[in-house]
This record gives C-alpha cells, structure tokens and sequence, in this order.
C-alpha cells in the first residue's frame, strides 16, 4: 500500500498526461492549475496562505514525478510477498513551497502567470512531506525524477499537445 505525495508530470513518451474534468477545475491540483493559467483556461493561480511559518510563507509540499511512481509500484510488485502487505511513503522526502513551484511551472511554460494570494484554508499544515526511509530499504527505491522544473516542462509538452485531454491530439509543427 502506498502512500502517495503530490502527483506532478506526464509520460515522457507523450503517451499519458492529466486532463481532469472541467467542473474539477477549481478544486484540481496545482499544476493542473498552473497549466489552465498558463493555458488560459482560468484568468490566473489561486494560491492560499503566505502566512505560514516556513521560509517564504507558503506551505511546503513534497512533489513526487508520476514516473517515479509508476517505477514504485514496478518495484512493489517484484518484491510481494503473499500475504505481505507493506505500507510505504512514496515521495521525495524534500519538500518545495508552492512559491518554488509556481516559479519553475513559469519558467517551465514560458509563461508569465497571474497569481493571486489569498488567505490561508483552514485546517491546511505548513509542511507536508514524505519519509521514504522505508521504501528505499525495503524495496530499493528512491525518486529520481526530482527535478521540478524538468518534470513540468515535460507535463506542459503534453499539456500542449492535448489541449482537449484525451480527445483530439493537436499535431506541432
């Protein structure tokens, strides 16, 4: 059983990327957000809480590379046991500021996306990130997908190439 972080990023190859539902919009994940500002889809990036007592203000989160995950369940799997059930973090173990993130989603866009601060939400902790001790000794894995702007550029290029999901593919030139 995992334990998972803050999914970022597509299949490098092209083939999967994230394309929630348009009424999920609001309530989606940051770079989800990131990109429909990027994109134009919504007039610029919600981000709640400045206020927080961490270096910047925002709250810390770890963002763990979709094929890091996809390498963990891979890893997982070789290593079942019957009637085994191991119960694993899978994150980086290092977390960024929603700050940091909104930086590398622009650098990775290349566009210059509006953000608007707003007050913190209830209940939400400064910092969120992931102790992957366990799995890196039980299963000899560690992400290594974690560069964040690398992982998005890569989830922009997706982004860009289905701007209807997984409807019609838009060719590049």
């Amino acid at each position: 059983m995992f334990r998972y972080f803050n999914v970022i990023g597509s299949d490098s190859e092209g083939r999967l990327g994230e394309a929630p539902r348009p009424e999920l919009r609001e309530h989606g994940r940051i770079s989800g957000a990131c990109f429909d500002a990027a994109r134009g889809i919504m007039s610029g990036l919600k981000v709640r809480g400045t206020d927080y007592k961490t270096p910047d203000g925002t709250c810390i989160r770890d963002y763990i590379d979709v094929t890091d995950l996809v390498d963990a369940h891979v890893k997982a799997l070789e290593k079942a046991k019957p009637r085994h059930v191991g119960i694993y973090n899978v994150g980086t173990g290092r977390g960024r500021s929603v700050k940091e993130f909104v930086e590398a989603c622009k650098k990775a866009t290349g566009v210059p996306i509006k953000v608007d601060f707003l007050p913190r939400r209830p209940g939400d902790y400064a910092e969120v990130y992931s102790d992957p001790t366990k799995i890196r000794e039980e299963l000899n894995w560690t992400a290594q997908h974690t560069d964040l702007q690398k992982s998005l550029q890569i989830a922009w290029r997706w982004q860009k190439a289905h701007l209807n999901g997984y409807g019609t593919q838009v060719m590049s030139a």
